[in-house]
């Protein structure tokens, strides 16, 4: 039962995460959980798990992560090719004919699944698993019911998306999509499992891991760097461009290099989960609601999802510092 409570609270984790925390839906949306739990629970939960059977890290959870974005925006919502999505003209900025996406807006929505929508889920609630962290959480039953629940959420918000614009990516943009989520799920499979040592990871091995407290700072650095694009208006392209490859390219770097030395554990990984879902939870003041909303439901929100993603962070840490 502990193991079903895990998953479960994985599958509503996530959408949490990914859009109340976000500042997209106000507290009285909250019953879109229901909603959104079997797309990107579902997804995070199969992620996860198929991880964990095969024995896979977390650069592989990171590389199923990314799938996921490429499929969600490229085949579900079609965001990555659609020139007025939700008529925001998200594409205009750093357009590339020949590919038909927009640079940022590419770079920008494929980092929020793959950190935020699914990663930081998925390392809260192992944390807070304690000693089932690494350990499959469901039988090939409970896969099965996961992976049926993924396919349907993301059936329904497909087509949910394109009634609401009637928009068709091309065949080729179709395509490519699906090839590239082939290729990372190969990817990601092909990484070497945690403990097979390679040349590169020896390499990255020298010395101890930094402070927590260090970890923590880089990822709220490269958080604020990342969405500084989105608070700060008349940013040339270049410039928007250059602040998410580094931010996103910054701390991919230093997640790698840091989590290879000695002494790198479960504090140092709450430390890069934290840092993001406090970016989330700041950012959520400077946002604006996807629904009808009023001011004060909104700063009700921002404030009791931030403090519920503060509270979740010490008691998971608690769980991590019990452990060391």
């Amino acid at each position: 039962m502990r193991r079903i409570l895990l998953a479960l609270g994985l599958a509503l984790l996530s959408p949490l995460v990914a859009e109340f925390l976000l500042g997209d839906f106000p507290l009285t949306y909250l019953y879109f959980l229901l909603l959104l739990a079997p797309t990107y629970g579902g997804a995070a939960v199969v992620i996860r798990e198929v991880a964990r059977r095969k024995g896979l890290g977390w650069p592989s959870i990171v590389l199923m992560a990314l799938a996921y974005g490429v499929f969600e925006e490229g085949i579900m919502t079609m965001s990555l090719f659609n020139p007025d999505y939700a008529g925001q003209r998200l594409l205009d900025p750093g357009y590339v004919p020949a590919l038909g996406i927009g640079v940022p807006w590419t770079l920008f929505v494929l980092a929020l699944h793959t950190v935020w929508s699914m990663s930081v889920p998925v390392a809260v609630m192992e944390e807070l698993a304690g000693e089932l962290r690494t350990t499959p959480w469901l039988g090939r039953a409970g896969l099965g019911v996961a992976a049926v629940l993924a396919v349907l959420g993301a059936a329904s918000t497909t087509l949910f998306s394109y009634q609401n614009g009637h928009f068709l990516a091309s065949v080729p943009q179709l395509v490519s999509v699906v090839v590239i989520v082939v290729l990372l799920v190969v990817a990601a499979f092909r990484l070497p499992r945690p403990g097979r040592a390679t040349e590169w990871a020896t390499e990255r091995a020298t010395g101890r891991a930094p402070s927590p407290w260090l970890v923590l700072g880089a990822a709220l650095v490269a958080g604020l760097v990342f969405e500084l694009q989105t608070v700060v208006d008349g940013l040339p392209v270049w410039s928007t461009v250059v602040m998410l490859v580094a931010a996103e390219a910054g701390i991919a770097w230093a997640a790698l290099t840091w989590s290879a030395r000695e002494g790198w554990d479960g504090r140092h990984r709450m430390a890069l989960a934290g840092g993001a879902l406090l970016t989330y939870a700041w950012h959520a003041f400077f946002s604006h609601p996807l629904v009808p909303s009023s001011p004060s439901l909104d700063l009700a929100g921002h404030l009791v999802f931030g403090l519920g993603a503060v509270a979740l962070l010490v008691v998971a840490l608690q769980r991590v510092k019990s452990k060391v």
